[in-house]
């Protein structure tokens, strides 16, 4: 059985223009936030803010995603982009044990206003800094070295230099061919969520071209998503401090 490259992200954070990257290389099946769906959605559903109304799949457990994973990765090389917070009670050496780990981070002001304006009364537990950080100390303590953190401002400044580097740190070769891909992704075909809604400038794009990743002023945010940003920026920041850098 393959280890499962995982790449542990927050929302908004240009994980799914990765693994849409990722898919391109053609060399691993990859998954996008399997353990979501059950999370959000499945048997025992752990969503802070679901109701009666809630879009629900009882059928669909934990030990059903995580053996469906299990299985693509005996079959070969499997990559999944996933929140950590989904999986937080299954933190344990055996489970963990699985996975090659790496993070992928934002700044805390842009992932806070983009989330809160999808979702206005958006939970602190849906935003996944405290678990991500968390996951990482505790792979970094077991490991005696960090597990590798790429930047989403890092990786549009300079899409080449840091694609590079991360998959030098995961132990897998580096695809340029990968960075590029016809406009109009289709990630409903992947996305369990509301027909991938949240990837329309994914689907318009042609590829991970170098950008400037611009500037987010929480002070002119919601006075929710204000609290919400003094909560995670710790978190960022201490990531932040791991990233990778070329």
């Amino acid at each position: 059985m393959h280890k499962i490259l995982v790449l542990w992200a927050t929302p908004r954070s240009t994980g799914t223009a990765f693994e849409w990257m990722m898919r391109q290389r053609g060399d691993m099946e990859c998954f996008h936030e399997p353990f979501g769906e059950w999370w959000y959605e499945g048997d025992g559903a752990l969503w802070p803010r679901l109701t009666p109304d809630s879009p629900r799949k009882p059928r669909l457990t934990f030990e059903k995603v995580w053996s469906k994973l299990k299985q693509a990765a005996v079959r070969g090389p499997v990559f999944s982009k996933d929140f950590p917070h989904y999986i937080e009670n299954h933190w344990n050496d055996e489970f963990l044990g699985h996975f090659n780990h790496s993070f992928l981070i934002r700044d805390a002001a842009k992932v806070v206003t983009s989330v809160q304006k999808r979702w206005p009364d958006v939970h602190l537990k849906e935003l996944a800094f405290l678990e991500q950080r968390e996951l990482f100390d505790r792979l970094a303590d077991r490991d005696g070295k960090a597990p590798p953190v790429l930047d989403s401002d890092d990786l549009l400044e300079n899409p080449e230099g840091m694609v590079s580097a991360y998959c030098d740190a995961a132990g897998i070769p580096f695809i340029q061919e990968a960075l590029t891909w016809q406009a109009g992704a289709g990630t409903e075909a992947y996305s369990w969520y509301d027909g991938g809604s949240w990837h329309e400038t994914l689907r318009a794009s042609t590829g991970l071209t170098a950008q400037q990743p611009g500037y987010v002023d929480i002070s002119g945010a919601p006075d929710h998503a204000k609290r919400l940003y003094e909560q995670v920026l710790p978190h960022y920041e201490h990531l932040h401090a791991y990233r990778l850098k070329v």
